[in-house]
């Protein structure tokens, strides 16, 4: 039995979500259809394109991406208490980047609304308009809603083109949140269409490794690595850039060699945050097989359970 999305998603819980949507029809995604031979490569840059921007009307950072054939997945900060300390003004100005604004908004911004009734209904309509910056399915709604129309209207034909709204998996702390990121930025690698995570098109780590190379702080859109959770100054992926850079090369070295024993040298981070070599092997290459809904530590569970009170979580434990 599926579970509704209200309890799924729960910024109380944790503000980190793992999504994937994946396409219904035969047709791809993306790639080159081996029946036809007609090439939807062309789709990559779509998604990406709309992906990115849509980080500056919501306040929901994409902190790895990766877009496949038949699918893409994304791992996903919602920023609820930037979303809250927006102005009205601000909250307008992001909205309308995407969006035509109603007649009584335009009037508000440019000072032609007098009487209160008039006034008031406008700031509903911009509270309204704020907790859909923060609202996790909003996003992904526009994401699926523009690539889908683009979609049919190249197919020339009508129908759904996605195989439900999108699968969604709550990452309980420090721990689910760079399994995730790994998971997505090695899925090129465990398809066999990539050989190394710099080889790997249309994910976040090419994007980050070409940043780097680059010279530039972080890839444009995408949530910046702060080093560490304890910097409350800063806003970002509470580990280092190149700490994560190493682990993604270890686990992508698992892979090409097909490594059944354990190695010796094991990246620093993963003894940090006490996980098991073969439990994160087992993370990079079956998160989505458990089907569960929830990733992270039993003692972090405990905390989910209560902020989403449920008695039970279909939960993927990182610790044994």
């Amino acid at each position: 039995m599926t579970t509704a999305r209200r309890h799924q998603i729960c910024v109380d819980a944790t503000p980190y979500y793992h999504c994937v949507s994946r396409c219904v029809r035969r047709s791809l995604l993306c790639g080159v259809d081996p029946l036809t031979q007609k090439s939807y490569e062309h789709r990559r840059a779509w998604i990406k394109r709309k992906m990115l921007a849509l980080t500056h009307v919501y306040c929901i950072d994409i902190c790895a991406y990766a877009i496949m054939n038949n699918h893409y997945h994304l791992v996903l900060h919602i920023n609820r208490d930037k979303a809250q300390k927006l102005s009205a003004r601000e909250v307008i100005e992001r909205w309308r980047l995407a969006h035509k604004l109603p007649n009584l908004v335009a009037r508000w911004l440019d000072g032609q609304l007098t009487s209160n009734p008039e006034i008031e209904a406008c700031m509903a309509i911009v509270e309204s308009w704020r907790e859909r910056l923060w609202s996790l399915s909003w996003f992904m709604k526009e994401l699926n809603f523009d690539i889908a129309c683009q979609a049919n209207k190249e197919d020339e034909c009508k129908g759904h083109f996605w195989e439900s709204r999108y699968k969604s998996q709550a990452l309980l702390d420090e721990q689910a949140l760079i399994a995730a990121m790994a998971y997505v930025d090695l899925n090129p690698l465990r398809a066999g269409i990539a050989k190394t995570p710099e080889a790997s098109d249309y994910t976040s780590i090419q994007a980050r490794l070409d940043a780097l190379d680059k010279h530039q702080e972080t890839a444009p859109c995408l949530h910046p690595f702060i080093g560490s959770a304890t910097n409350k100054h800063l806003d970002g992926i509470p580990f280092r850039l190149m700490d994560y850079i190493e682990l993604v090369d270890w686990s992508a070295r698992q892979y090409r060699e097909n490594k059944a024993s354990l190695s010796v040298n094991v990246p620093p981070i993963l003894q940090r945050l006490k996980i098991n070599q073969l439990k994160w092997l087992e993370v990079c290459t079956t998160l989505e097989r458990k089907r569960s809904t929830v990733v992270g530590c039993s003692a972090s569970a405990i905390h989910a359970k209560l902020a989403l009170n449920r008695r039970r979580i279909n939960l993927f434990r990182l610790d044994g």
